[in-house]
């Protein structure tokens, strides 16, 4: 396998808003309705939308709920601990070790432009990537292929030629899916998940070389 391209997911893989955003919405939904949020049923809704994660809460709840309350009190739970976020460690040495490899650098993220872009500015990490694909993009999110198909055409690389960093079952999924060899590297809400066969698992961004792959 020689790689020309690496695609890296966002949340979870580049930072980990995942762990945030479930102390979020844990903390929310045991106040609004005593209702203990379990990892295993938060983590179903990684990499993709969230409508799964709402109706969970429905039938657990038994009553009619405000999805934008919740939503909003979440947003609310979240940013209360937002300055804690930090780039996941050894991340910013594989993004260096690509780029020193000349390899092209892509990312493919179920969240919006506006989210995504807005972090990478904020960690200056945006220069390192040449194609930034969006939910903004696709009709369709992770585990759909979608994104990581933009994201190869705009790269101008094969499926053969690209590797994917993902964190998630879904975004895993959706890189096996466009034929894209891909490393899972778990995060505190995704590391109980089974992920396929076809993929390369580590624990950490050191423990592996892109060179390994070229």
């Amino acid at each position: 396998m020689t790689i020309k391209a690496v695609i890296f997911d966002f949340d979870g893989t580049i930072i980990d808003t995942e762990s945030l955003w479930y102390k979020a919405f844990k903390e929310v939904l045991r106040e609004k309705y005593q209702l203990d949020l379990a990892l295993e049923e938060f983590a179903k809704g990684i990499g993709t939308s969230d409508g799964g994660l709402y109706q969970y809460i429905q039938t657990q709840v038994r009553m009619e709920i405000n999805k934008l309350e919740i939503k909003q009190l979440a947003h609310e739970h979240y940013s209360k601990y937002r300055q804690t976020l930090e780039l996941r460690e050894g991340v910013e040495e594989k993004l260096q070790e690509a780029k020193a490899l000349g390899l092209k650098i892509g990312l493919a993220s179920s969240s919006d432009r506006k989210w995504v872009e807005g972090y990478l500015r904020e960690f200056n990490l945006i220069d390192y990537f040449s194609v930034i694909k969006t939910k903004d993009d696709v009709l369709e999110v992770k585990p759909n292929p979608s994104l990581y198909q933009k994201a190869l055409k705009e790269l101008e690389v094969g499926a053969n030629e690209a590797l994917a960093i993902e964190d998630s079952l879904n975004g895993a999924v959706a890189a096996v899916e466009a034929g894209v060899k891909c490393i899972v590297i778990p995060n505190d809400v995704t590391a109980h998940l089974e992920f396929p066969e076809s993929t390369i698992r580590f624990e950490s961004f050191n423990e592996f070389d892109f060179k390994q792959f070229c």
